[in-house]
């Protein structure tokens, strides 16, 4: 239940090694390769149609309502000027940037300034549609739901959050050098790269456990259908506007976490890491491979 779903590092086929020392290990079963890519598909229409959702109304405010002239958290938006054209704002408590062209003005298909939070070619549909949006968004959130539901119960059943995910006290001792590792872009090699390093293990525990699970419930809690059945759910995020300003912040948290990873795939091995998702097979590099290649 993750849009970048975690690999099981303990080979359940022979493990052969190629001519160069590197060795194969299964490393993505296939139910994992599945749901890993539904959820890539879902959570990139669920962004695009979430941010057209946003742009019908692109402010955030903390309680149960919301209106136009009510204190808000963070807001992007069009300031219309007399002369020239209009200036794009982002505003988040005290901190206010001009994103002019990017966010709150940007060219629209015709080439002129559009007054919209997001620009078009970032939403679907790319058209102005609250009703549309919602129709993606919605789709897309419980096909998703499910998805996230068939991982968790093949995690727990095959064990392999706890096998694969859970950091042991080894890890958590060395999780400064883990950093350390990172800050210098220095890889895993040999056994390491057969498992995570700790500071992948807490990034998937907190998006499976923590950011998924308050995305999917602050989502449910701004349905007035849901709020009927468990009115209780209003009050556990302090209002319907509270819980819309949890479930866009978690999304940030999404994009991050997706950013970082992709970073992660292409500086460790585009190819050999795609490998690995599509066909389950990883490479895995020799912690010395000329001193392997130089033995008799």
């Amino acid at each position: 239940m993750t849009a970048e779903a975690a690999p099981e590092t303990t080979p359940i086929k022979p493990a052969p090694r190629t001519k160069r020392g590197w060795e194969l290990i299964y490393r993505h079963s296939w139910p994992v390769r599945i749901t890993h890519w539904v959820n890539v598909l879902c959570v990139i229409l669920l962004l695009m149609s979430g941010m057209q959702i946003f742009n019908a109304h692109p402010t955030l405010y903390w309680g149960n309502a919301g209106n136009q002239n009510d204190p808000y958290m963070f807001a992007i938006y069009a300031e219309e000027r007399e002369v020239g054209p209009p200036i794009g704002w982002l505003e988040f408590g005290s901190l206010k940037l001009d994103t002019t062209g990017y966010l709150g003005v940007s060219i629209d298909r015709d080439g002129y300034p559009s007054g919209r939070a997001f620009p078009y070619w970032l939403t679907i549909p790319t058209y102005q549609s609250l009703a549309e949006g919602r129709r993606w968004h919605f789709f897309f959130a419980w096909l998703f739901l499910a998805n996230g539901l068939a991982y968790w119960i093949y995690g727990f059943w095959a064990r392999h959050f706890q096998r694969d995910l859970k950091p042991t006290g080894s890890d958590l001792r060395n999780i400064g050098r883990s950093i350390l590792d990172h800050v210098k872009f220095k890889h895993a090699r040999g056994d390491d790269a057969k498992r995570y390093n700790v500071l992948q293990k807490l990034a998937y525990i907190a998006m499976i456990f923590i950011v998924l699970p308050l995305m999917i419930l602050t989502g449910l809690t701004m349905s007035p259908g849901v709020n009927a059945f468990v009115p209780w759910m209003l009050d556990l995020f302090g209002g319907r506007q509270s819980a819309r300003a949890l479930h866009f912040f978690a999304a940030a948290a999404i994009l991050i976490f997706i950013f970082v990873h992709i970073v992660e795939v292409i500086l460790s091995g585009f190819f050999n890491e795609m490998r690995s998702i599509v066909t389950g097979w990883f490479a895995v590099r020799p912690e010395d491979a000329k001193a392997k290649e130089s033995e008799p």
